[in-house]
């Protein structure tokens, strides 16, 4: 199989009329969604499980186990076997660079080739894949198969070296300037970084991350917080096949309206889940001033919503309460009061761990 070189873009043989349609409906639910985020006093905190979610089914699709429960347990404590942990690592990189690309957009207003790589070296930072150029593009022909097949065995050959830095030039150029278009755009530069394949290992969390920071970058989101990797892991097979066809059979159309597809159904799921956030969050923070009675009411509120699980230290942190005393007379009200549940029970030096069941199970349900 010879290596694939990519179309120069833009795209220019749409079929808009097929599109139109799906353009109207996915930009009206992408307003919407922004719209709860302008809404929201602190969007950080209250869509921070959000981000976790996102983060492990996109490392899912790549092949990860971890659980978002498990990665939360992680983060207060539990201890995991080797695999897992590897797992939760490969996880906690996907959100620390999503995090970080959004300082760096504020800082260049632009996505560039330089912080496409500084994003790589984040998520590959100590695990799978460190070994393999992390940070920079590759310098040599890779393939997309089964493990240990020959290049002639592939599914897909990405360009060689050469072509690759001819097509992440042109790529470049693209997401930085307008087309017709934002989310068509946006579906053309998703699939085409994917199959120009830049990185040895990585590509496609890569691929993903780029989706939201697209759409920050361009100023139609508030934050850069709109995640596509649930419906794309309910729907793996078509999304992988969607991408094969425009590398085998130059099928533009059929992956771009896959895509509008996809921000309509997420944009409905993600409006759903933020408007039961949103409830939840004035609901709690009615209870628990009325349970706690302290000044410490909604920094406790905020803590619970940012970290739905965490012991009694990293409570204490987050709220800045000055005396732990205080920070379990809070912790334990709101036990008492069936906000709270206690996880694991703390022992010796070992804090006592809490979940906010209510939350986790929110974020975790599938619409």
């Amino acid at each position: 199989m010879r290596p694939y070189v990519p179309s120069s873009l833009p795209i220019t043989n749409l079929d808009w009329k097929r599109l139109v349609s799906l353009v109207g409906k996915a930009n009206a639910g992408l307003s919407q969604y922004n719209g709860l985020l302008e809404s929201m006093i602190n969007p950080h905190v209250l869509l921070s499980p959000l981000t976790i979610k996102e983060a492990t089914l996109s490392s899912k699709i790549e092949g990860t186990q971890a659980t978002l429960s498990e990665v939360l347990e992680y983060e207060a404590g539990e201890a995991y076997n080797i695999e897992k942990e590897r797992d939760i690592k490969e996880i906690w990189n996907y959100r620390s660079a999503m995090l970080k690309a959004e300082k760096l957009i504020k800082k260049d207003e632009c996505i560039h080739l330089n912080m496409i790589k500084t994003l790589h070296k984040i998520l590959l930072d100590g695990v799978r894949g460190a070994n393999k150029a992390r940070g920079e593009f590759r310098t040599d022909q890779n393939w997309i198969g089964t493990p240990g097949c020959a290049i002639q065995e592939a599914k897909f050959v990405p360009p060689n070296p050469i072509d690759m830095n001819i097509a992440l030039n042109n790529w470049e150029n693209y997401l930085n300037n307008d087309d017709e278009d934002i989310l068509i755009q946006l579906a053309v530069v998703h699939a085409q970084f994917e199959m120009i394949h830049p990185f040895k290992d990585g590509n496609g969390r890569i691929g993903r991350i780029l989706i939201p920071l697209f759409l920050y970058m361009k100023k139609y989101l508030n934050l850069p917080v709109f995640y596509l990797s649930e419906y794309l892991e309910s729907n793996r097979e078509e999304y992988y096949a969607k991408l094969n066809a425009i590398s085998q059979e130059g099928k533009w159309q059929e992956w771009i309206e896959f895509f509008l597809n996809a921000v309509i159904e997420q944009s409905a799921i993600n409006i759903k889940k933020a408007k039961a956030i949103l409830e939840l969050y004035d609901k709690m923070k009615e209870k628990i001033q009325c349970v706690t009675h302290s000044q410490y009411a909604i920094a406790s509120l905020d803590a619970i919503f940012s970290q739905p699980i965490m012991n009694s230290t990293t409570f204490l942190k987050k709220t800045k309460i000055d005396r732990r005393g205080t920070a379990n007379t809070i912790l334990n009200k709101l036990v008492e009061k069936g906000i709270l549940k206690i996880a694991k029970k703390g022992i010796g030096r070992t804090p006592s761990r809490y979940v906010f069941m209510d939350l986790i199970q929110l974020v975790d349900s599938g619409a």
